[in-house]
Parts: structure tokens; sequence; C-alpha cells
């Protein structure tokens, strides 16, 4: 287990079919040593870093149809669609409480990704820098979740930062490059997906006037995208990843506000590592060449 790390794609409200993966993770006490998460794969990490049962699919499917969740009326009060007041900072405190400290004294190392809104690069954040740093991982996380168009940047440190998935949406390369051998994926998308690329130019030039670099980024996201997801294909083959991806197509939206099919998304993680269970513990304890 000491270089087998755990990859979490983001996907909105699809990342309730990681929340029932890392559920079924928990009930079999199998952590990893290394996680790295991307937006809603993050959210989902930190319950999963704090040992919390149940806690993800609280926080999606029990409040979905919370307007503070989502709605337009975040809009006016946030410049938001997600509340992200609601969901780092009321959840956590209040509704759904989050065990800091089981979280914070956790070994295991943890890994946000967000992008950069002036250069569109990638930009890593651990667990231990944010500490040494004095920065809140949940602003981390909220800005590893921010994505353009329905949620305003977020401020970390001398950094503005948006969603990790528009610079590095499968960051495969960077659980590889921080010693990894192998890498567990999780990913939301069924293997009948499709990105569609960036139409949005002239809106994005209008609303993002001074970040040409993310508006580099949001062209070239659906390029780095299929590479990346290549790269894991090509990956699985060799034997240094073991993907988890929805084994059945559930139409969920990415603002999904209905919880019929968000509880069958997250039934289906829970399905999905039942049947996959034997094989996975199996390719764990091969011996890999690198």
């Amino acid at each position: 287990m000491e270089k087998i790390g755990l990859m979490l794609e983001g996907g909105g409200m699809r990342g309730v079919y990681t929340s029932g993966v890392l559920e079924k993770f928990m009930e079999r006490e199998l952590q990893f040593p290394y996680v790295i998460g991307v937006s809603a794969g993050a959210c989902n990490a930190s319950s999963y870093l704090a040992k919390q049962r149940g806690r993800n699919r609280n926080t999606t499917i029990k409040y979905i149809r919370d307007p503070r969740y989502i709605s337009y009326r975040n809009l006016f009060k946030e410049r938001s669609l997600f509340g992200m007041r609601f969901l780092f900072d009321v959840l956590p405190n209040q509704l759904e409480p989050f065990d800091f400290d089981t979280f914070l004294s956790n070994p295991q190392q943890f890994v946000v990704v967000t992008t950069d809104a002036y250069t569109g690069n990638p930009v890593y954040i651990d667990k231990e820098q944010a500490a040494r740093e004095g920065w809140s991982m949940m602003d981390v996380i909220k800005a590893s979740s921010s994505l353009p168009f329905i949620a305003p940047p977020v401020q970390i440190g001398t950094q503005t930062l948006f969603d990790g998935g528009i610079a590095d949406p499968l960051p495969i390369e960077k659980a590889l490059e921080d010693g990894n051998e192998r890498v567990v994926v999780v990913s939301t998308k069924d293997e009948t997906y499709q990105i569609k690329p960036f139409r949005k130019h002239r809106v994005a030039r209008l609303r993002y006037p001074n970040y040409p670099g993310l508006r580099e980024a949001l062209r070239e996201r659906a390029l780095r995208y299929n590479r990346a997801m290549d790269r894991i294909l090509e990956l699985e083959k060799e034997g240094r990843v073991f993907l988890f991806r929805p084994s059945a197509v559930i139409p969920v939206a990415r603002l999904e506000r209905d919880e019929a099919p968000l509880e069958q998304l997250y039934q289906l993680g829970m399905s999905d590592v039942d049947r996959q269970w034997e094989k996975m513990m199996d390719w764990m304890h091969q011996p890999v060449t690198v």
C-alpha cells in the first residue's frame, strides 16, 4: 500500500458516485497513504480522510432541495449557483459537523487540485502546505470547486483560484510524479461519456477579461481531459491503474436536484466496489514493474 495512491475526479453532482465508492472503502477499512482530489472529488476526499461514514451522502442528497445548496437566489447573494457559504461553512460547522481533528491528524497525504485564474495552470495544494501557510483546507477545497461562470474565484494566499477540473481534470500524472507506482482512479463518468469542446469563447472574454490563462485553459480542457483519460486507460492495461467508473448509464446533470437519480448513482458506486473488490485486492498485492 505504500506506493498506491487514490485519485478522485470531479463532476458536480455526479460526485455522488465517488461518495458511494468511498463509503464502501470506509466500510471495509481501506485507506490509501496518498489521496488527490479535484472539485467534488476533493469534497468527498475530506470526509474520507476524516473517516466519517455517511457524511458524503448526507452533504449531497440529504440537502439537495435546500435552496441554500443550489438556486438562482444564491446568484444574488453570493454570485454563485452553489451556496458556497452553506457548503463550506454551515454544513461542516453546524448541520453535518466535520471532524477537523481526525482530518488534520490523519497521516494520509491529501492533495487538492485548483486552477490559477491568471496563468491557467494547475495549482496543487496539500494538507501540510495549507497548515504551514495558515490556510483553511475548507477554503482550498472551495477553490477547487469554484467552477467558472457559476461561482467566483477564491483567494488563497496571493493566488486567485478556480475549479481544479479546468487545468487538470484527471491528475494522474501528478499522482505518479508524487511517487505512486500504482493508482486507484475513481471517475464519475461512464465509458460512454464524451466531453464537449468549449464553445463560449466570447462569453469568456466578456466575463473574464483579466484572466487570459483561465480562458486558454477552458479552450484546452477537452483536449487535456481526453489525453489524461487515454493515459489512464493505457496505465490500466499496464496494470498500474485500477479504474472505477459507473458501470451503468444513470443520467445525472452537473446541477442535478432530483434525489432519485442521485441515490441511484450513489448506490451504484457502492455496488461497483462490492463487484470488483476481490479483483482490486488481487491487483493491489501483485508486484509491479515501473
